[in-house]
């Protein structure tokens, strides 16, 4: 892919192995221990930036200025200025999303062609957001009260948000926190993944050159043992979103009993895709394929349960493994790659480990399974494109989520057995369908238990759109009105007029 812009020149204006403080109050500053956190480059290993290694009392402060920019400035702004404040976002976006794209790749590892791609989502999230600010409202209601009594409900802010985001996609899971905390008119505590700390700090710049109050946002970096989870249980929070995994999701809601705070969550999954006979094969096997490898596997919504009819399982398999060895694999700053690496050396030493778990178990390794090395991949932590056939349901390569470039390949007969196969999983955030028959796309995702459902198509996110999961994959939406009313309290009020 020819891009505008030399990828690599960018990089090295960025970061130099130097101390970037957190963001609190309008001010950035060190931890308050003093500690500091290194970001390495996932696919080098080399230092990118030191970070602050924030605790308790750093949250502490920065829920105390989220407190006091709701109870102050903020709450003065009308719905209109809230609206130019994320407008004024977007345009700095805008002028800055080479450098947030740049930013991303080195931090996580994602191919700069796909940081790059993610333009149009970012920057739609927070014009769509701003558009919202101005149309929130409650509704007047016909009581059946005697008398002249006028009942209607109010739509008010739920305070201060902690948010807490992992680091497959600092930018958009940044931004899909923040806009509609500024919408509706809370304040916000960030906690990023200590793996990916260093773009939402970047975003902290735009959103104080935005004009947004001190307070409203603030940026604490820190491990999710010591800043997240005090987060989490702060009394001075009014609710906390989270996504991430699904053991931290259940001690986040644990945590939040303290208060009673409202708590969404959107956690892990293990997406069935199912290909019915009638699929258009040249069209699926690239979907199907990339709905897992699109960022080496480390997506929430990998359809890394394949199903295929038994007629046709065989070629599409093959062709699935194909398509994954041809795959260019590399540093995600190099315009041609499009598998970059995992997040780090613990990361891939659990997908190893599930690889070999396939293998012993009786799977048929297809295609990939390895680690790779050599020059190019030194100090990196790169895994090709695996596809497993001959797997059954009960092996756990079908039954965990692996978070990595694996794909466990199954055949089904009939479309009741995909189905129940399909929802015999605790988890339930997506799932793909790919048929040529309308009756059966409309049959399939009524009967299957998940937040998204893709025909013929995966991956796609939209700001109008809810997002979310079913069962161990979390409750709450992201996207569309129901995102802003899970950060809005409804009030009703009752006056008598006679």
């Amino acid at each position: 892919m020819t891009l505008s812009f030399d990828p690599r020149a960018k990089a090295t204006t960025l970061y130099h192995g130097e101390f970037r403080p957190m963001f609190i109050g309008g001010k950035w500053v060190a931890a308050q221990s003093g500690q500091e956190m290194q970001a390495l480059n996932p696919a080098t290993g080399e230092v990118l930036a030191t970070v602050p290694r924030g605790g308790a009392a750093d949250v502490d402060a920065a829920v105390a200025a989220a407190r006091a920019a709701f109870e102050g400035p903020w709450s003065k702004f009308s719905p209109y200025e809230r609206q130019c404040v994320l407008l004024r976002i977007a345009d700095l976006f805008e002028t800055h999303w080479e450098e947030l794209s740049v930013s991303d790749t080195l931090d996580m590892g994602l191919p700069i062609t796909r940081t790059l791609a993610n333009r149009r989502r970012v920057i739609g999230m927070l014009r769509f957001y701003g558009g919202m600010a101005t149309a929130l409202h409650g509704e007047a209601i016909d009581n059946s009260i005697p008398g002249e009594i006028v009942s209607f409900t109010r739509r008010e802010p739920v305070g201060v948000v902690g948010a807490i985001i992992p680091w497959n996609a600092p930018t958009a899971a940044s931004i899909w926190k923040i806009a509609p905390a500024l919408a509706t008119g809370c304040t916000i505590v960030l906690k990023p993944s200590e793996e990916a700390s260093l773009t939402p700090l970047l975003i902290a710049r735009l959103m104080q050159e935005a004009g947004v109050p001190d307070g409203v946002v603030n940026i604490v970096t820190g491990t999710g043992a010591e800043a997240g989870a005090r987060l989490a249980e702060h009394p001075d929070v009014n609710k906390i979103v989270f996504t991430g995994s699904t053991l931290t999701g259940q001690a986040i809601a644990r945590a939040g009993v303290t208060n009673l705070k409202r708590v969404s969550l959107e956690l892990g999954g293990k997406s069935p895709i199912i290909v019915c006979r009638d699929a258009d094969i040249d069209k699926a096997v690239p979907v199907a394929a990339m709905a897992v490898f699109v960022h080496s596997g480390q997506i929430c919504i990998a359809g890394s349960r394949l199903f295929v009819a038994r007629e046709i399982h065989d070629e599409f398999v093959r062709r699935v493994a194909e398509f994954a060895g041809r795959l260019r694999i590399g540093h995600g700053i190099e315009a041609e790659t499009e598998i970059g690496p995992l997040i780090n050396a613990r990361q891939a030493g659990k997908v190893e480990g599930y690889i070999k778990a396939g293998s012993d178990e009786g799977a048929k390794l297809v295609a990939g399974g390895s680690r790779l090395t050599g020059a190019l991949y030194d100090g990196g932590n790169f895994i090709a494109p695996t596809v497993f056939g001959a797997v059954s349901d009960k092996m756990t390569i079908a039954r965990e989520e692996i978070f990595g470039p694996v794909i466990s390949a199954m055949p089904f007969d009939t479309l009741d057995e995909a189905v129940a196969r399909a929802n015999a999983t605790p988890y339930g955030l997506a799932a793909g369908i790919f048929t040529t028959h309308l009756g059966t796309a409309h049959k399939l995702a009524r009967r299957i238990k998940a937040g998204s459902i893709w025909v013929n198509m995966y991956h796609a996110i939209d700001p109008a759109v809810p997002f979310g999961g079913m069962k161990m994959s979390g409750y709450g939406r992201e996207g569309g009105i129901e995102h802003l009313h899970e950060y809005l309290e409804t009030k009703s009020v009752w006056i008598q007029t006679d």
